[in-house]
Order: C-alpha cells, then sequence, then structure tokens
C-alpha cells in the first residue's frame, strides 16, 4: 500500500500556525481545500479548536478552496500580506466560502498582535451581525452594497488598518450575518448597525457605507448623528428624482415570493459582473459566490428581494421624503463618485451639493466599486478625510464647511 503523499512544507506550516480564536466557523466545523496549481490538494479539516492536514477527499464538498501556484503557497506561508498581493495578482483564488476561506489565511498568519485580521460573529440584541475586523485605534464601521458581503472591504480593510480599527460587517440578510424576515428598508437596516454598536461598547464610529451600505450610513447619520463620527459614502444608493414607472407593479410583489423562487445562476452571474464590470476575475468570482450563498437560501433571497424594493421605491421628494430629511445629516461627511458608474449616475452628484453644502466631494473615473477599480486614490482619499486632510483625487471638490479641494493628477489606482 503506497504512502501518503506528504504536503508541501508551507502548507504544513501554515495548519502548525492555525489560531482558533480569529476563526469562525458558523457550522463549528468546516473543510479548507489547499490546492497546488498542477499539482496535489490537501484538505484542511478544522473541529471547534483542532485542525488536521490529510489528502484532498471526494467524499465531502470543501467550504472554501484556495488555489495557488508553489511560490504563492511560499508567500502565503510568510506573510498574510504576500498572500493578499497573490490573490490581487491573481496568482492565489479563493473560492465558495468566503468568510471560511479568508478566515483561515488570517488564522494561519502566524501574526498575534491585537490588530490582527479576525473574523467573528457578534450577538446584538437584534440577532447575530458577522465581522471581519483588523487594526487599532479610532474604528471605522464598513457597510457592503445590495448583494454583497464584508468581504468586498477587504482591500479597504488593508488599507485603512495600519491607522484605524476596522470593521467590516455583513448587514442582516446577507453573507453570515443573521437573516430575518423584515422590511429591508435603511431603517431597518441601520438599527442593526446601531445594534451592534452596542454590542462591540462603541459609543461612536467612522461610517463607510458601499452602494446600498451608503445610504444606510447616510440613515445613521440623519438619525443618530451622536453615534456618527463622520460619514464616507462611496457611490452611495439614493432616492429617486425621476418618474419610477415600474413602482406601481413592483408594490404589488411581495419579497416573499423569494421563499419558493428558483435560482437561475446564469442571471446571477450577469447581475454580479455588470455591478463589477472593472474587476479583476478572481475577485468577480468572488463576488459571484458570496452572492450566491445567501441568494441560495430562502431567506436570503427575501432579504434581496426586500432591499432591492426598498431602494426602488423610497419616496425622495416631500417633506417626509429622502432629500428633505438628508439636510438634517450633520456629521462631517465625504462622497465618492465613479465617473462610468452605471448603476448609481454621478449626476446624483449636485442633489447631494444642495442638500448638504458642506460635504466634500471626490469624483473617480471608474464605475460603481472604486476599491477594486481605482482602490490607491480611493484609500488615499479615504485616509486623508479620516485624518481630517486635504482630500485628493482625480477632480475632488469641497463645500463651504472646508473650502475648496486641490485637484490630483490623474492616474490609474
Amino acid at each position: 500500500m503506497a504512502a501518503e503523499p506528504k504536503p508541501p512544507a508551507s502548507l504544513a506550516e501554515l495548519v502548525e500556525r492555525f489560531d482558533p480564536r480569529v476563526f469562525d466557523a458558523p457550522a463549528g466545523q468546516a473543510r479548507v481545500r489547499l490546492a497546488v496549481k498542477n499539482g496535489l490538494a490537501w484538505d484542511a479539516e478544522i473541529l471547534g479548536s483542532s485542525i488536521r492536514l490529510r489528502p484532498a477527499s471526494g467524499d465531502r464538498r470543501p467550504d472554501a478552496v484556495i488555489t495557488a501556484d508553489e511560490r504563492a503557497w511560499r508567500r502565503v506561508s510568510a506573510d498574510l500580506a504576500g498572500g493578499l498581493a497573490a490573490h490581487r495578482a491573481g496568482r492565489l483564488t479563493v473560492r465558495h466560502d468566503m468568510h471560511i476561506g479568508v478566515g483561515f489565511l488570517a488564522a494561519t498568519s502566524g501574526v498575534n498582535d491585537e490588530g490582527r485580521l479576525r473574523f467573528a460573529r457578534v450577538r446584538t440584541r437584534l440577532g447575530r451581525i458577522a465581522t471581519m475586523e483588523a487594526g487599532t485605534g479610532e474604528p471605522v464601521v464598513m457597510l457592503h452594497g445590495l448583494g454583497g458581503t464584508k468581504i468586498s472591504f477587504l482591500p479597504t480593510l488593508a488599507a485603512l488598518a495600519p491607522e484605524q480599527r476596522v470593521i467590516a460587517i455583513d448587514l442582516p440578510g446577507f453573507g453570515d450575518s443573521d437573516k430575518p424576515l423584515g422590511r429591508y428598508d435603511a431603517a431597518f437596516l441601520a438599527r442593526w448597525v446601531e445594534a451592534l454598536f452596542d454590542a462591540l461598547d462603541l459609543d461612536r464610529a467612522h461610517v463607510l457605507g458601499h452602494s446600498m451600505g451608503g445610504r444606510v450610513a447616510l440613515e445613521l447619520g440623519i438619525r443618530r448623528p451622536d453615534r456618527v463620527e463622520s460619514l464616507m459614502l462611496m457611490t452611495p444608493s439614493l432616492a429617486w428624482r425621476t418618474e419610477r414607472r415600474w413602482a406601481p407593479y413592483l408594490r404589488l410583489l411581495r419579497p416573499e415570493l423569494g421563499l419558493f423562487q428558483p435560482t437561475p445562476r446564469p442571471v446571477v452571474e450577469a447581475f454580479v459582473r455588470r455591478i463589477i464590470p472593472g474587476a479583476q476575475d478572481s475577485w468577480a468570482a468572488a463576488g459571484i459566490d458570496e452572492f450566491l450563498r445567501a441568494y441560495l437560501t430562502p431567506r436570503g433571497r427575501v432579504a434581496f428581494y426586500a432591499a432591492a424594493r426598498q431602494i426602488y421605491l423610497e419616496n425622495g421628494d416631500g417633506p417626509n421624503g429622502f432629500w428633505a430629511r438628508l439636510e438634517s445629516c450633520s456629521p462631517r461627511s465625504l462622497f465618492l463618485w465613479g465617473r462610468r458608474d452605471q448603476v448609481v449616475p454621478i449626476g446624483f452628484a449636485r442633489h447631494v451639493e444642495r442638500a448638504l453644502p458642506a460635504a466634500e466631494h471626490v469624483e473617480l473615473d471608474c464605475g460603481h466599486v472604486p476599491q477594486f477599480e481605482r482602490p490607491a486614490q480611493t484609500h488615499a482619499a479615504m485616509s486623508a478625510f479620516l485624518r481630517g486632510a486635504p482630500v485628493h483625487g482625480e477632480r475632488a471638490r469641497g463645500g463651504t464647511a472646508r473650502g475648496s479641494l486641490r485637484q490630483a493628477s490623474s492616474g490609474r489606482g
């Protein structure tokens, strides 16, 4: 009987360094497949705080699959930053469950300081919220867009964590957070974020929101400015100012129908790729996996449909409409817009400027996902804003509170 092949030293070293304190397996156990391109694969089997490495088996589908060439695996075993760099370069891929896959890389990084990357599910008074956290300092809470998860902020977390305590979350209904039946409007989601603040003993925090998460962040700024240190709104979803021709029909449809609706994967993939048109293939594939993890569950579909319905139907005008309410949003604010954004057109910026003349704005030559399409410029603008310094972008402008902002030269991020 042939002896089992030995795994590469880099994989064995990862397993030896496994730290269960920063790893979260929602089911209490997990299987992570570690594959060498053009070579063999091994399964890291995790049960509670124990882990073992064995040749990959076909008797059970792994929760996550991490694939890299031998050189990339050596970089991963050397440091987590090297692994993330290999992922950005397309030489390392993480598929299926990113909460498990990226969590495994964090738990085997060998980093033991207080600001290390860590995953958890936090119990709040409303339910459990899944988090991805790194860094120390003033807290920055990150809220993802429709159909996304906390993983969409991985590049932003890496950029800001050296100076801030960064907490990216799965909003309720998405990712690994609880999925209650509810309205899924901005007020509903904002209450869950406030419950997370309480559970983490955060009196105040900077809040970064992307797309739908931007609308939730604004709701926090309107309702609870005492809890918000500042707002960063990245291509935020905002109430329409034009006629919504499908509104009468959409009001008749119930999101609860998603409990029974089958999932057409080609349609889902087309939707995600439209939102992330310029992202690298590895990130687009990961985004599809993350979306499907929730959408393939009945409650996940209900949450997605309910949130999308609320975005479309929100009342924008009138004394109680969004745009009138926005004028009372008092926290210091930065808006980042994509000039080629087909999801949230940059034309919304002029309406924001009228409602919030003191807000600062940065325009970038990108689509809807600046943290992937223009990462260097996006994160430089955020870092400057958090420090209270002048904000730079391909085009930057500010309101009356701080005067005009200096323009920066164009260049790919």
